[in-house]
């Protein structure tokens, strides 16, 4: 029973790195761009310096739309800049009148 609930936890347990961001761009196919932000503190001055980041995320089934908080983990390499995969959309833009038209064009 212990060894069940190990090997469990090893499955769910990923030393793969997460991180969470919003969707740039949507214009490839299966691929979106993730702008991550990111907050550090400056070495001398210790200041609060924001910093962001694109990441290229292979995204399958291309559910991810322009404006979406997205968490993306770490994979290998899929293609010259894809080293990252959509593991979820945690939370939806709101859908701009204007951009409807544009998403079904394409």
């Amino acid at each position: 029973m212990g060894q069940a609930t190990a090997s469990e936890a090893r499955k769910t347990d990923s030393h793969r790195n997460e991180k969470i961001g919003y969707v740039r761009s949507t214009k490839m196919a299966k691929t979106i761009i993730v702008e991550v932000m990111m907050k550090r503190a400056h070495a001398k001055y210790k200041r609060v310096i924001a910093k962001s980041k694109k990441f290229y995320a292979h995204d399958e089934q291309n559910t991810a739309r322009t404006g979406d908080v997205v968490r993306i983990v770490e994979t290998r390499p899929l293609s010259k800049l894809k080293r990252w995969r959509l593991a979820e959309v945690i939370q939806r833009a709101a859908i701009v009148p204007g951009e409807e038209k544009l998403e079904q064009a394409s």
